[in-house]
């Protein structure tokens, strides 16, 4: 069964990725003043644990910045993420060690701080947003000593903090800080870890919509747009919702929409004769989901992430804040 519509006024933040900002970008402009905070994402860090920016962010910077000050401003937030760059260039992702060393000590927690403020300060942030993720169960007390004395560090500069939440965190025991405002992930449903299926459906969003009302608090759910391609190789890719469009021609049968997740499946034949399942978000998929979100009481709303939507989503996305503001 569909979700009911939101009745709560929807607050809608998204983030632009380092990688992909020149098309996250033109998605905002589309998306005009529907956003109250846009994150660009990410500062990581460097082989001596110290945050680092990719060329690709430094060149983002000024032009997300000054978007974020026009027309009606979205408060302009950072995202750091444990993601630690070996000189020679590569990356562990989502490095759990790298959190033990940075929260061990009220000393390691004060330098971390530092660094963190230094950053948002030097380049006109509004705000921080830590999504530090695959933490040690043995690190949980430490790393929220470092949310609560971060939250008031940055408060004393009038600068927000909002923490990234997994969808697997278990609440009873990470004492989360009152103060900063979480974001919980509702996606990885289904992705390259598994077979065919959607990012999210309506009862695991519903589900997590539960667990975040345990916080008190205003908090958010992250909703992923975009799908995956499942070739029958076994080889599992993301795509952006206009790449999942674009090979959508290539399939001999429409796109069905799945009833329990309101997202849109179809099957290819690539050049090499392989099979391959197409799952994705459209806006009749988000909106749905934001009804779910809606419906356990959840109306603050992130966007995973801008770049290559389409422009009925992007719209469908304006029309639907729109609509919660007037109603």
């Amino acid at each position: 069964m569909l979700p009911q519509p939101l009745q709560a006024q929807v607050k809608l933040s998204a983030w632009i990725t380092d990688w992909q900002w020149e098309t996250g970008m033109t998605d905002w402009k589309q998306l005009g003043d529907g956003l109250e905070e846009i994150k660009l994402f990410a500062a990581y860090f460097n082989h001596e644990d110290e945050l680092y920016l990719t060329s690709d962010f430094r060149e983002a910077l000024p032009a997300f910045l000054e978007a974020s000050k026009e027309g009606e401003p979205a408060r302009g937030v950072l995202t750091i993420v444990n993601d630690r760059f070996h000189t020679d260039g590569t990356a562990k992702q989502k490095d759990p060690e790298l959190i033990s060393r940075l929260v061990a000590t009220p000393e390691s927690r004060s330098q971390h701080i530092r660094q963190i403020l230094d950053m948002a300060s030097q380049h006109g942030f509004d705000g921080v947003e830590l999504d530090y993720e695959k933490v040690r169960k043995e690190d949980g007390a430490n790393l929220s000593a470092l949310y609560e004395e971060l939250y008031e560090r940055l408060r004393a500069e009038g600068l927000s903090l909002r923490i990234v939440l997994e969808p697997g965190v278990s609440l009873s025991s990470l004492k989360l800080p009152e103060g900063p405002d979480y974001v919980l992930m509702a996606y990885n449903l289904y992705g390259g870890h598994s077979g065919p299926g959607p990012k999210a459906d309506y009862a695991m969003i519903k589900e997590l919509g539960g667990k975040l009302r345990q916080l008190p608090g205003d908090h958010a759910i992250a909703l992923s747009v975009g799908g995956f391609d499942w070739a029958e190789n076994g080889k599992a890719v993301s795509l952006t919702e206009k790449r999942a469009v674009e090979l959508a021609h290539a399939s001999p049968d429409e796109p069905k929409r799945d009833p329990d997740s309101g997202a849109l499946y179809f099957e290819y034949t690539d050049d090499q004769g392989i099979g391959h399942t197409v799952w994705y978000a459209d806006g009749t998929t988000l909106a749905g989901w934001m009804d779910a979100a809606g419906e356990a009481g959840i109306s603050k709303i992130a966007i995973w992430r801008l770049g290559e939507m389409e422009a009925d989503t992007l719209q469908k996305l304006s029309e639907i804040r729109q609509q919660s503001h007037h109603e």
